[in-house]
């Protein structure tokens, strides 16, 4: 088993009891003797090696190594292992700028085209088109958000300005704001945890398909669109995401039209 301490099993609480972010606790200085280390550097080394191996051969040990420091430096600066991948969670949102918050709506100000109803729909999709490839780029922070706490990292929080100030620009207010955030948050995770999960080779669509189409009598509308064959990632994100604003686009029409 080695010297290796041993994750712990409390962590600090918060007001209700649960466990409290990183992003929630006082940074700490590396000790004497020790390669400086900052919450920074360990979230990159983290992501070097999620990327090589994945979450489950995720280790304090192994993380140690990659920087070398002993164990109990480490445990110094993070507590478990899940502060370390919301630390590594927020380092890949660090690694591209999010689209400025504004940029459709000036391109097309200056080119004398400018439409602010497609303007601030051009900004969201931008936004979350590059927040699904950082996603995509590290499949192992896909699957993260749907088991973790709403991202309060700095990184992360500044993508989130950016939606969500493009949202108020483009009129929406109070609880609008949010459920609106919250659906295109929900999408863009959705769909890159749902691609990075789903591992299935064509001929297991095949069969899977062919086997609904031979009972489709009981599935008549799974049998008809090929549902289970379809594997057109990039489309369906856009399609959906249409979808999405063309709903907000009508609830901004309906609130300045007075309605509810």
């Amino acid at each position: 088993m080695g010297n290796e301490r041993k994750p712990r099993d409390q962590r600090k609480r918060g007001k209700n009891g649960e466990a409290q972010s990183i992003w929630l606790r006082p940074g700490r200085t590396s000790t004497r003797g020790e390669p400086p280390l900052t919450r920074a550097r360990i979230g990159t080394a983290a992501v070097a090696l999620l990327d090589e191996d994945g979450i489950d051969r995720l280790t304090m040990r192994r993380l140690a190594d990659r920087l070398a420091v002993v164990a109990p430096s480490l445990y110094w600066h993070v507590e478990t292992k899940d502060d370390v991948i919301d630390l590594a969670v927020d380092a890949i949102f660090g690694e591209a700028e999010p689209p400025a918050a504004g940029a459709a709506t000036a391109a097309g100000a200056a080119a004398g085209t400018g439409d602010p109803a497609a303007d601030w729909r051009a900004d969201v999709a931008a936004v979350l088109g590059t927040w699904r490839a950082v996603l995509l780029r590290h499949p192992w922070a896909a699957a993260v958000p749907a088991r973790r706490k709403p991202g309060i990292g700095p990184q992360f929080l500044a993508w989130m300005e950016v939606l969500q100030a493009t949202l108020v620009r483009a009129g929406f207010t109070g609880r609008d704001l949010l459920a609106a955030t919250w659906a295109l948050h929900n999408h863009v995770l959705g769909s890159a945890s749902t691609q990075v999960a789903l591992d299935v080779t064509e001929e297991e669509r095949d069969t899977a398909q062919e086997r609904v189409r031979a009972d489709s009598d009981r599935y008549p509308t799974l049998a008809a669109s090929d549902y289970l064959r379809d594997d057109d990632w990039d489309g369906t994100f856009a399609a959906g995401l249409e979808f999405l604003l063309d709903g907000l686009q009508a609830r901004l029409a309906r609130t300045a039209a007075g309605g509810a």
